[in-house]
């Protein structure tokens, strides 16, 4: 009992001195998952909006494919790109593996169909709304597309954090792409998972405490955003 004490007290001291291995393993896990976060959104919101404005042959069934690939296991994924990217792999000429653009790679197809599916139920209610409008004005099917996205912006933002609290908290597809290689490409999640296994509970903790006060913030972030959304409303 006193050893788990003593971690605690060691994790909290490591965090209130802002330990320097503590602070580089979370700059990286922010690097990384931000990054994947914007190309997931780039790509994500406005697939989102043309599903909802556009009618074309194939659209029930993509709708379909999105949703069933919000659960896609994380270590799949990894092991397709780390496929893909390996030597004997199509893009292996490219020296990627074990880089955080593996690892940004990774994250930014685990997220995307996440992002995109919860994306595109907000915005489908909000096109029901503005559809006779649009319409009526004769706007063109990018302009239509973004004036969704501008005036669901608040509803997006929702979506983004969703995506960015399951890229943050993953390790399976992490780990496989990136090495958990110290001082490259070593993240929060896969530096407790090496840190427990060598039985350094206080660094462990330390990272766990970090990475449970972003879910946290991620979460008070999504219930402040989706409180206000329904205040706008009334």
């Amino acid at each position: 009992m006193g050893d788990l004490w003593d971690g605690l007290a060691q994790a909290l001291w490591l965090v209130a001195t802002l330990d320097p291995d503590l602070v580089e393993i979370t700059l990286r896990s922010l690097q990384v998952t931000l990054s994947a976060l914007v190309i997931a959104c780039l790509i994500a919101l406005p697939l989102s909006a043309l599903l909802v404005v556009k009618r074309f042959r194939f659209r029930r069934i993509t709708i379909a494919v999105l949703n069933a690939l919000m659960g896609l296991p994380p270590v799949v994924v990894g092991l397709v790109v780390y496929v893909m990217l390996s030597r004997q792999g199509p893009f292996g000429v490219l020296g990627l593996l074990f880089t955080p653009t593996a690892m940004i790679i990774a994250q930014v197809i685990i997220i995307v169909p996440l992002i995109a599916s919860i994306a595109h139920q907000a915005l489908r209610d909000l096109w029901a709304e503005y559809h006779d409008l649009l319409i009526s004005l004769n706007t063109s099917k990018r302009q239509r597309m973004a004036a969704l996205i501008w005036d669901g912006r608040r509803a997006l933002l929702t979506a983004a954090l969703a995506g960015f609290g399951r890229a943050i908290g993953e390790v399976g597809a992490i780990m496989v792409v990136g090495g958990n290689i110290d001082h490259a490409t070593r993240v929060l999640t896969t530096a407790i998972a090496l840190e427990t296994g060598k039985g350094e509970f206080a660094l462990a903790l330390a990272l766990g405490f970090v990475l449970i006060a972003m879910a946290i913030g991620v979460n008070l972030a999504i219930h402040w955003l989706g409180r206000t959304e329904r205040e706008g409303r009334w």
